[in-house]
């Protein structure tokens, strides 16, 4: 396998080296740049040196299409306009912006302020989350990955909504991220003054990942309400706590919310089903492609409360998109991507 890696120096772009540095099928990666051409790679990054003392390529078009398949980790509104013309080609594309999730062009523009894709692009891409969508995934030739909030939310509550179990009326998901979720270019959001020993609710109503979590609830659940949504940075660098409240359905048990999460990923070996616990946390998916999911019902209020956990930057980034050309190409699913967690 010959591998492009699109904004190689953003930590999407790093995290995507780390794993693939060790994947059995790999057998070359090449880096590719819009802002660090011709730079070595290890000068950048020291913790690289004797492993990519390679220079970052700029991004050609012809390059890109003599590989296997290519990795877009850049800012949104980047990929729309690079992917298109190389569609047609034998290269396959995983592409980690939101430049190819929503399907309505509208929506697009609407919540992230850019210009859309070209219809056809959008229409070609397959939504990859992993664990619900692979028959789609192993014909795709373009991929758009899931966002980082989209995957924890997505996989602790579409079972549930599908086995309609909980109420999706008056559903109130909170999610808190670590930093680096929001890419490695400093902004005031992200300074170290602001964050640190800080917690901030940010975009209230208005993050991007909203239309996207409701398309996917219609898309594998059959679900058409819109949900409540808020977002929270913490002073960590990774990890998501996705953390959502639902109305649980009459005669529904806490036993059989744990059963249907069982049943929907019990062949699915980076979806971890906690029944009791603690403790929970983001510590104990650091540094992997796992998913944890617990959940709790308060038979006072009639309310679920469920919890999951990831990694944003490997299971809400770089380790789906490769979880996600295992699937494409046949590999074993787990190639590359069974680390253990970095507890401490």
């Amino acid at each position: 396998m010959k591998v492009g890696i699109v904004g190689a120096t953003g930590y999407g772009g790093l995290e995507l080296m780390r794993l693939l540095h060790n994947h059995q099928k790999v057998k070359k990666i090449k880096l590719f740049t819009s802002s660090d051409e011709g730079e070595i790679f290890s000068q950048k990054y020291g913790h690289l040196k004797k492993l990519y003392d390679q220079p970052l390529e700029k991004i050609d078009a012809k390059a890109l299409a003599q590989l296997d398949i290519v990795f877009t980790s850049t800012p949104s509104g980047i990929s729309s306009k690079l992917l298109p013309p190389l569609l047609n080609g034998t290269t396959k594309f995983i592409d980690l912006s939101g430049d190819f999730r929503l399907k309505n062009l509208e929506d697009y523009e609407r919540w992230y302020k850019k210009d859309a894709a070209p219809s056809d692009a959008v229409e070609q891409s397959v939504y990859g989350l992993s664990e619900w969508n692979k028959e789609e995934i192993e014909e795709a030739s373009l991929i758009a990955n899931p966002g980082c909030y989209p995957t924890a939310v997505l996989l602790s509550l579409l079972p549930l909504i599908k086995e309609n179990l909980i109420h999706v009326n008056g559903l109130v998901i909170d999610a808190k991220s670590g930093i680096s979720g929001a890419g490695n270019k400093p902004s005031m959001i992200t300074h170290f003054s602001e964050t640190n020993e800080n917690t901030a609710i940010y975009k209230i109503h208005e993050h991007q990942h909203i239309p996207e979590i409701e398309q996917a609830m219609k898309m594998f659940a059959n679900n058409h309400s819109p949900i409540t949504f808020t977002t929270t940075l913490v002073p960590m660098t990774r990890g998501i706590l996705a953390t959502s409240y639902a109305q649980i359905t009459s005669g529904t048990t806490e036993e059989q919310l744990y059963n249907c999460l069982v049943n929907q990923y019990h062949n699915n070996p980076f979806v971890r089903i906690v029944k009791e616990t603690t403790k929970f946390g983001t510590n104990q998916v650091y540094g992997s492609n796992f998913c944890d999911i617990h959940v709790k019902v308060d038979l006072r209020t009639g309310r679920a409360t469920i919890v999951s956990v990831i990694d944003n930057l490997v299971k809400g980034a770089a380790g789906q998109a490769i979880q996600n050309m295992n699937i494409q190409f046949g590999f074993d699913e787990t190639a590359g991507l069974m680390q253990v967690p970095l507890y401490i």
